[in-house]
């Protein structure tokens, strides 16, 4: 179930095969609505009820050149198991009932009350995609900047230092998506990872735990996030902010963003296997837009996908996500 029509499977996709009514289908539009990352991350059932146990390979057998009438020594590839936790991630929201007929149109009163709370949970989960840490936080889910965070570690490649020290740094993301790679997975046996529980005409509390009849409305989302291959995601970290201040779109002498693109692009194994997608915070695609606007290089161009501009770098669409800080510590 990896792709429809050519396309990944997105959470939308997911949530219409599982839920024919619509119901859950509306609340993940919305979900993507608020949040770009949202389009592009496949979602798969996972294969444990709390999380998901993939096998990520570490090593190659060895190769041999062999002469006639003589054998090769045996080989094998070398793999791990890894397990990954799905987060319980919920909100939920409460109208007097009152309130909610006095349009007359009940549903969609529900509905507009409702956004608040899934813009709400769709920030949390582009924050805790990049900064989750179950080391710390154990209920959360493990993100993308706890695994690329050390210069000296196994997968320290596929981390360019744009040189930045102190506390003000950022960091630009590009991801191929695919699912084999880097997926979003929810716990298997459960509804795409998001349910939506709806209670008409029930008792609710105020702030001071006196009683009245109510509407409640519960999201609950058991998201994880899988890296099953290092090799398609790469970190630009260090990227000083107050650099950016300063940047000169012809040069390019501040913080080099287009030197440290091209390096990230041919750090991808087979960038065109899945949905490579670059991501960053407003500050900086600020400065990337800029730059493919005034047409003074060629690696970034401005092109209209369904009817809105976005800019790109080689092909690969740069999103928005201010979900990313402008405040990481440099890693080191």
């Amino acid at each position: 179930m990896a792709t429809t029509g050519g396309q990944i499977y997105n959470l939308v996709d997911v949530a219409k095969s599982l839920d024919p009514q619509g119901n859950i289908a509306a609340v993940a539009e919305i979900l993507n609505e608020t949040n770009e990352i949202l389009q592009d991350i496949p979602w798969l059932e996972g294969n444990l009820p709390t999380g998901h146990r993939y096998t990520v390979r570490t090593g190659l057998p060895e190769a041999y050149w062999r002469l006639l009438n003589q054998g090769i020594p045996k080989s094998k590839s070398s793999s791990k198991q890894v397990t990954e936790s799905a987060g319980i991630l919920e909100t939920q929201n409460q109208i007097d009932k009152d309130l909610a007929e006095l349009n007359g149109n009940t549903n969609e009163f529900f509905l507009r009350e409702d956004k608040a709370f899934i813009e709400s949970l769709s920030q949390e989960l582009a924050a805790k995609l990049f900064y989750g840490n179950v080391s710390t936080d154990p209920e959360q889910i493990m993100g993308l900047a706890p695994r690329y965070s050390d210069l000296s570690a196994d997968n320290a490649d596929h981390i360019i230092n744009a040189g930045g020290t102190g506390s003000d740094n950022t960091s630009i993301w590009l991801v191929v998506w695919k699912d084999d790679a880097v997926y979003g997975f929810y716990p298997k046996g459960s509804r795409a990872g998001l349910e939506q529980s709806r209670f008409q005409n029930v008792m609710c509390k105020d702030e001071n735990s006196n009683e009245f009849e109510g509407h409640k409305t519960i999201y609950k989302w058991k998201p994880g996030l899988a890296v099953a291959d290092w090799r398609y995601v790469v970190r630009i970290a260090n990227i000083d902010v107050s650099d950016l201040s300063t940047f000169n779109a012809d040069t390019d002498n501040s913080a080099n963003l287009i030197r440290d693109l091209i390096k990230a692009y041919n750090k991808i194994p087979n960038i065109g296997s899945g949905r490579a997608v670059i991501y960053c915070n407003e500050t900086v695609k600020t400065w990337l837009d800029i730059m493919a606007g005034e047409k003074n290089n060629v690696q970034l161009s401005i092109q209209e996908w369904a009817g809105q501009p976005v800019t790109t770098f080689w092909g690969v669409p740069i999103r928005k996500c201010d979900a990313i800080l402008n405040t990481e510590e440099q890693v080191t």
